[in-house]
């Protein structure tokens, strides 16, 4: 796999709420090149920098929430720059938030804001999507009119292809319409019944989205299982090998 390849630490969520530190280190262990946050485990910044270099785990990125950012910005940016984070990825927006004109520009002005002070700080502001991104206002996908109100070199794109699929949008098609402002693509696959199963397992075009991410500049794959039906530590190992299996051929 010649792309970095790192998993959402929300796959194993249940296993970092009860010893994150562990958990880590067994991520480590299968063979992932780096994590993706979504919290830190009541870590400082020292702690968990300190964690990374034991593991030889790079961050990809860490979700934030958007209320986080709005009630302390500067305290979530300088925690991204401890750990050495590349980016800062708001990781939902309600479709109430979001299919009104007024609160979407509102919305896009402020990440402009936010992706200011993270340039700053040398960091990445991205936005990461579901499947609401995709229902239209005035003719345009709600993601097209967050991304044509926002500076390209500001705010980047996190695209979930599987909620892009499960819009019925193709991800292959949508990568490249908007190469250059993809760094992060999530990769997690679908079961015939539209529900979440290991990478590989599924019906979607896994190596196709790993070919043209690849194409289009994405510096990292994200594994993700929001629900796993297995053990979760295990839905990330079988993601894991199938991937490196399928971009092996």
């Amino acid at each position: 796999m010649s792309m970095q390849v790192g998993l959402q630490l929300y796959t194993v969520r249940d296993q970092t709420a009860q010893d994150f530190k562990g958990t880590i280190r067994k991520v480590a262990q299968l063979g992932y090149q780096g994590v993706e946050f979504a919290g830190y485990g009541d870590l400082s910044a020292e702690e968990l920098r300190g964690l990374l270099q034991e593991t030889g785990l790079k961050v990809a990125g860490s979700h934030v929430g958007y209320h986080l950012l709005q009630a302390d910005s500067a305290r979530e940016i300088e925690y991204c720059r401890q750990i050495g984070c590349p980016y800062l990825i708001v990781p939902y927006m309600s479709r109430e938030d979001l299919n009104d004109t007024e609160r979407l520009l509102a919305f896009a002005k402020q990440m402009n804001e936010y992706g200011k002070r993270c340039h700053e700080a040398g960091i990445t502001l991205a936005y990461h999507n579901h499947n609401h991104e995709f229902e239209k206002l005035n003719g345009s996908y709600l993601l097209d009119i967050l991304a044509e109100n926002t500076d390209p070199e500001l705010v980047k794109l996190e695209l979930d292809t599987y909620w892009v699929a499960f819009a019925g949008v193709d991800p292959k098609a949508y990568l490249q319409q908007h190469a250059g402002r993809v760094p992060l693509v999530h990769l997690k696959d679908m079961t015939a019944e539209r529900t979440f199963t290991e990478v590989g397992n599924g019906t979607l075009d896994i190596l196709g989205y790993y070919t043209t991410a690849k194409e289009v500049g994405a510096a990292w794959y994200i594994v993700e299982n929001d629900a796993p039906t297995i053990p979760s530590l295990e839905s990330a190992e079988r993601s894991f090998g199938n991937l490196a299996k399928l971009t092996q051929r």
